[in-house]
């Protein structure tokens, strides 16, 4: 069986989508092809969400916000969105999932922290639907 590919797709590709993608690269490693990309990605990644990932020992920081492909959105078994609504592509026959998370642009630390155990517990049950890790 091939490996399965996940996109996180949120509007600016620098929290959220950026955490879970981070999340699922450690609890799955190699088992899963990850992306990560936006609909308006953003200048560069939240600083708070690079932290707080820090703290859990998982690093984004060398990480950019990139827009979303084709080639992407055709690779991947399963389409994570996060708040993109009706910026989010769509391709029929994807599995696509909505994950309705507070966007953490802007806010304190303990909000950016309590999105990323979050969104921890989210890519936690989607490696146990993938049959990976």
């Amino acid at each position: 069986m091939s490996r399965p590919g996940v996109l996180f797709l949120c509007v600016h590709n620098a929290g959220r989508s950026q955490m879970a993608a981070g999340w699922l690269r450690a609890l799955a490693g190699d088992a899963v092809s990850v992306f990560s990309a936006g609909s308006a990605p953003g200048a560069g990644l939240n600083p708070v969400a690079v932290e707080v990932m820090g703290e859990v020992g998982i690093d984004i920081a060398g990480n950019s916000p990139q827009r979303w492909t084709e080639e992407m959105l055709h690779t991947v078994d399963v389409v994570i969105t996060m708040g993109c609504g009706d910026e989010c592509p769509y391709i029929p026959g994807k599995s696509y999932i909505d994950w309705p998370l507070e966007d953490p642009a802007g806010k304190g630390i303990e909000v950016v922290r309590r999105v990323r155990d979050e969104i921890k517990v989210l890519v936690e049950g989607l490696v146990s639907d993938l049959s990976v890790g």
